[in-house]
């Protein structure tokens, strides 16, 4: 009777600090997107109270659809998040079963050198990284944040992936080459249909980084054809004015890809968390 007590008491505490982060990480956003649907005096005087008939206002979204090409900018963003998460996920799979399959020379340090990725930020780079881009002739271009982003998410896709395909029956794969399969056959229709719920959290992980950046974009491509919509917003925010109804909407919509994601991927990326990616 003790013993189940104890557990009941753990699972609630577990539960207590889980919805206690939940809404703590909730509170940003919801704060944002009640006060953009509030008039400028409103959003100073009530931040928290829900927006009413006396101080609704859509000012601010009138005026990001009216100041800048925010359907460009949308689209920017979209091309960059989807093509670097495809590239992501493909050579990050393939590199991982490659190391989780096969034993070769220098297959542990090359593990070991992938993970520094991970420890070591991007960003400490920036300025040869820029130096590249431009002895490359790929400043504001799509593709230099597509090159960047896509180096910047292998190493923790690699991680995660490999340690999912050592736990695929060897069994399963040695059917597949006995029947004449070829490895990519193997690796296409018999290893990533199971390690799906994987390829969900790392997507996911992957996608929210690219997607809220504003580094690289503002570095490497500034140009108003290539902006994405984080450094779109930036164009309400002045040194001595800022329109904050414009900025509330911009993050606002920026949020929604986010959200539909995880509706989507919801399912896989919660069995790909507790299934153990890392054990």
């Amino acid at each position: 009777m003790s013993q189940a007590r104890s557990s009941l008491s753990r699972t609630f505490a577990a539960h207590a600090v889980l919805i206690a982060y939940t809404v703590i990480a909730l509170f940003p956003v919801v704060v944002i997107v009640i006060n953009s649907f509030k008039s400028r005096n409103a959003i100073f005087r009530s931040p928290l109270s829900l927006p009413s008939p006396e101080t609704f206002d859509l000012v601010g979204y009138t005026t990001v659809m009216a100041q800048g090409d925010f359907v460009l900018y949308f689209q920017n963003s979209l091309i960059v998040t989807v093509v670097s998460l495809f590239l992501v996920l493909l050579f990050g799979a393939m590199a991982a079963f490659a190391l989780s399959e096969y034993n070769f020379r220098g297959n542990t340090l090359m593990g070991l050198y992938l993970a520094l990725g991970i420890m070591i930020p991007i960003r400490l780079g920036t300025v040869a990284i820029l130096q590249l881009m431009v002895a490359s002739g790929l400043v504001n271009t799509l593709t230099a944040l597509i090159l960047v982003y896509t180096a910047q998410g292998l190493p923790l896709c690699i991680f995660i992936l490999s340690e999912f395909m050592k736990s695929v029956s060897a069994d399963l794969k040695n059917a597949g080459r006995i029947d004449g399969l070829s490895e990519y056959t193997i690796f296409f229709r018999l290893v990533l249909p199971l390690v799906r719920p994987a390829m969900a959290t790392v997507a996911v992980f992957t996608m929210i980084p690219i997607w809220n950046d504003l580094w690289f974009p503002l570095i490497l491509a500034p140009a108003e054809a290539t902006k994405t919509v984080t450094l779109g917003a930036q164009i309400f925010i002045g040194q001595f004015v800022t329109n904050w109804n414009a900025v509330l909407a911009a993050l606002s919509l920026a949020i929604l890809p986010v959200l539909i994601l995880y509706l989507i991927f919801s399912r896989q990326l919660i069995r790909g968390i507790t299934s153990g990616a890392v054990k």
